[in-house]
């Protein structure tokens, strides 16, 4: 049985070959070590225990005997003296440092974020702003935001339990609180520091606190291996989905009213967003979905809803103004025409088309083509966009309160298998709903010191994660502006199925009726101010956001 076991040698004439190799390097060190070195010389292992000790184990006949050879030679010369560190240190040296190392890597791991963070190649993307006053909106959900200033975010930390209490009140309240430009000591700053707190509250529902709600998007290995009760009851899945029904549909009451300016329902497929009528130059009301497929978009004509594809139209007319200026295409522009005209008419011809196999007698033996492939033949153009930006689905005016039936009648809006089976979809709102729960945003605040030349620099920075919604951003920047003396940089981390509600979807309208029909939604009159404006960042968000002399610069 000892013979079968790796490496074992009965008298321990043959050491493993990890004992092996590591005593070859300690005699390496040894030899190649300046002789200043020598009076702390490095361990080396112990192959035997000292001669006054017995073996336990000589019943195995494996005790070392005074004449063998190989134990002549593996014996230290006299004079030299035995090692201090045992044996079963060289075998494995990273053991003894393994948990020492986990606690200076747990240590470090928030500063080398932040280092890596700070040079990540954000300069790269496409688009660059000149500076100015305001950002554009954007109404991408952000994951996280990374605030760095070379003035310190102390004012940020440790906010005192009455502090917390007061910017709480604030938010139920809607309290707008006005800063001046700049703030000469943010740390005792009373009003700074409640203001940042009620800045970062939303409200969320269903609320699972051993679950991370959003993103529900590719969240399935987040949420595998958690418990869920309802994922085989089918009783607490109706008790679920009835309660969210309710606080979906307070939401778009709410909404309707003008009390609340937008909110999001985040499913395991796609995310909605809801705004209501006079933001994003709309006057009425509308629902923005992404990414759609075409059986969802199917399933919506089949309930009367009224869509369009902005996007998709978008590309159209690009593509018929570029075809008007050819002039090749000028003069083959009817027939185009014809042609599209007998694609949309090739339904009916099919089975026509097929007629003369009849008459050769070869019907049976030629398989053709059923109606679901033609079906799909014609609507390739349309499945070429599934899943992508370009499939987001806008809905407006009334057809929204449809949307709302819809999604809360359809059975594909909650995942059938898997681990988010059963569990409703997200909702998250800046104001409170029914069925709703307070929630905030997780800051922390970090000091680094960075190498410049010959000398470190401090680099403070402010790290929010979370669900950060487009007026929490904007609340943010405004605070930081006047704490920081208008100078710092931001880090945007977008929730990348969101980015394409920055498509524009309409004309900008009468902006002061608009402005004072929202003035009770619960947002800063400012942050108002700039949801409002017409989206122009596209299919694209903001990826770095940096004040310099209180003017912003953006890149998306």
């Amino acid at each position: 049985m000892c013979a079968a076991v790796p490496g074992y040698s009965p008298g321990f004439k043959r050491p493993p070959e990890t004992l092996r190799l590591k005593r070859k390097r300690a005699r390496r060190s040894e030899t190649t070590s300046p002789p200043c070195s020598r009076a702390d010389p490095a361990p080396a292992p112990r192959p035997f225990p000292r001669p006054g000790r017995r073996n336990p184990f000589s019943s195995l006949d494996n005790a070392p005997r005074p004449g063998t050879p190989e134990l002549q030679e593996q014996r230290p010369p006299p004079g030299s003296q035995a090692p201090r560190h045992p044996l079963w240190q060289f075998l494995d040296p990273l053991q003894e440092n393994k948990s020492t190392w986990k606690e200076e890597c747990s240590e470090r791991a928030d500063v080398a974020t932040l280092t890596n963070d700070l040079h990540l190649p954000v300069s790269i993307p496409d688009v660059s702003s000149s500076p100015s006053t305001e950002f554009p909106a954007d109404w991408s959900i952000k994951t996280r935001l990374l605030f760095t200033s070379s003035q310190p975010f102390t004012w940020a930390e440790h906010l005192k339990a009455q502090e917390e209490a007061q910017g709480f009140a604030q938010h139920c309240r809607a309290t707008s609180v006005n800063f001046p430009q700049s703030i000469q000591e943010p740390k005792l700053s009373t009003e700074l520091r409640c203001a940042f707190q009620q800045s970062l509250i939303y409200w969320l529902h269903p609320s699972l606190p051993w679950l991370q709600l959003f993103p529900r998007i590719g969240a399935d290995r987040k949420i595998a291996g958690k418990t869920s009760l309802w994922s085989h009851d089918e009783t607490l899945q109706q008790v679920l989905m009835s309660e969210w029904s309710v606080s979906f549909t307070s939401l778009y009451n709410l909404l309707k009213a003008k009390l609340c300016p937008y909110f999001y329902v985040c499913t395991y497929q796609f995310t909605v967003l809801f705004r209501a009528a006079g933001l994003a130059g709309s006057d009425v009301i509308t629902a923005v979905i992404s990414p759609t497929t075409r059986g969802l978009r199917e399933a919506m004509r089949n309930e009367g809803i009224e869509f369009s594809l902005p996007l998709v139209e978008e590309t159209r007319s690009k593509t018929h103004k570029n075809s008007e200026t050819n002039l090749d295409t000028e003069d083959n522009s009817p027939e185009t025409g014809k042609n599209t005209e007998d694609g949309e008419e090739q339904g009916v011809s099919d089975d026509e088309g097929f007629s003369w196999l009849e008459e050769m007698g070869v019907q049976d033996k030629i398989k053709k083509p059923d109606a679901i492939s033609i079906k799909l033949r014609k609507e390739k153009n349309e499945v070429q966009v599934d899943h992508k930006p370009e499939s987001v689905a806008l809905v407006k005016g009334t057809n929204t309160f449809m949307l709302l039936n819809f999604l809360i009648n359809c059975k594909s809006l909650v995942a059938a298998a898997g681990p988010q089976a059963g569990l409703p979809p997200t909702l998250l709102s800046p104001v409170a709903f029914r069925g709703a729960t307070m929630q905030t945003l997780k800051a922390r605040s970090i000091n680094v010191k960075t190498p410049v030349h010959s000398c470190y620099n401090d680099i403070f920075s402010l790290e929010i994660t979370g669900p950060v919604m487009p007026h929490c951003l904007h609340t943010l920047t405004m605070l930081l502006k006047s704490a920081q003396r208008g100078a710092f940089s931001a880090v945007l981390y977008t929730h990348e199925p969101t980015a394409v509600f920055n498509t524009n979807t309409e004309r900008i309208l009468n902006k002061e009726t608009m402005c004072k029909d929202l003035t009770k939604c619960g947002l800063h009159l400012k942050t108002l101010d700039q949801l409002i404006q017409l989206p122009t960042l596209r299919k694209s968000s903001i990826r770095l956001l940096e004040m310099r002399d209180y003017a912003y610069t953006w890149k998306s």
